[in-house]
């Protein structure tokens, strides 16, 4: 958790040739004071290693306030892209990050980030742009790349896929370290889905076309949504989308990039984290209406997917303790 002493300081690494929209992600997660969505008010700066106007490959310049000094007292460090996989990473740049790392900063890769290039990715699960990730697994063998989903956590290093799952990224962070509801508030406020199901898989062939039985796919899956707390088996659902359990299976996997069952997971957990975080209603309570039927797989959901118990959520992200940090 970052201290509540003082503002939590993100810093944002822009290049020369970096793309605005890569740019603007966390600028638009971090850069706005989002107070009044529970969020602390971030010390957000844009820094560079390159001194002078930074142009831009939509032909925009822009000037960049801070060096890459900003990165020795940041809390988390974003390179939102990079310009080439076997672009060479300057020293300063290299040196900069590896010191962020050492004292402990979050690091985070949205798409094709030097992280690798300055070796801090060995050995580690990480992920880019789908188009992409041949090129650095082949680069860097000691990376175990995966090319199928939006982001990976792996502790004090995350990466991303490109583009607009740079978003999903961006949020998953403060989903981690502000709670659920924060992060809830925050993607409605930025018009946006608070949390994407499935990975890059879904996009790289060609959506199906919208028909009638997509229709119904799509209610029942809401349906599903509005009454997490009941029973819901494979065929059943499916029977709702007016297909039989083998095309739904088939079809969940393609559209939504994983299976039935471990999205229905993922609800029901954001759902718990939402209840722990805005109400005093007890564990067993918690997990009946989140559908888990007992403390016990409540328990053991979020330690499989949130690294963590369900009272330390609690402790760390409840209305009585957001409170407090707000006020600090």
């Amino acid at each position: 958790m970052v201290s509540a002493m003082r503002n939590p300081v993100i810093a944002a690494v822009a290049f020369d040739g970096i793309s605005p929209f890569h740019l603007s992600v966390p600028c638009l997660v971090f850069g706005a004071d989002r107070t009044k969505l529970g969020l602390p008010r971030f010390d957000f700066r844009v820094c560079a290693a390159e001194q002078g106007p930074i142009h831009t490959d939509a032909g925009l310049s822009i000037s960049v306030p801070h060096d890459l000094s900003a990165l020795d007292a940041a809390d988390i460090v974003i390179i939102p892209s990079w310009k080439d996989l076997e672009a060479p990473l300057a020293a300063p740049l290299k040196d900069a990050l590896e010191r962020a790392h050492e004292r402990g900063a979050l690091i985070v890769g949205l798409c094709l980030g030097p992280i690798a290039a300055a070796g801090l990715l060995a050995g580690r699960k990480a992920t880019t742009h789908w188009a992409y990730t041949d090129q650095l697994q082949a680069l860097h063998p000691d990376i175990a790349v995966d090319a199928d989903v939006l982001y990976v956590d792996d502790g004090d290093i995350v990466t991303s896929a490109g583009v607009a799952a740079g978003l999903d990224c961006c949020l998953h962070i403060v989903r981690a370290r502000y709670g659920a509801e924060a992060a809830l508030r925050l993607a409605r406020h930025v018009v946006l889905s608070p949390h994407r199901q499935g990975g890059q898989a879904q996009f790289i062939e060609r959506p199906l076309a919208p028909t009638p039985t997509t229709d119904r796919f799509a209610k029942a899956l809401d349906e599903v949504r509005a009454k997490l707390g009941e029973t819901h088996g494979l065929d059943s659902v499916a029977e709702a989308a007016g297909l039989t359990r083998r095309t739904f299976t088939r079809r969940f996997q393609k559209m939504m990039g994983t299976s039935f069952g471990d999205w229905l997971a993922d609800q029901r957990v954001a759902l718990a984290q939402r209840l722990l975080e805005q109400t005093d209603k007890s564990m067993d309570l918690v997990a009946f209406e989140a559908g888990f039927g007992s403390a016990t797989s409540l328990r053991q959901h979020f330690a499989a997917r949130l690294r963590t118990s369900p009272m330390q959520y609690r402790r760390e992200f409840s209305r009585g303790t957001q409170a407090t940090l707000n006020a600090a």
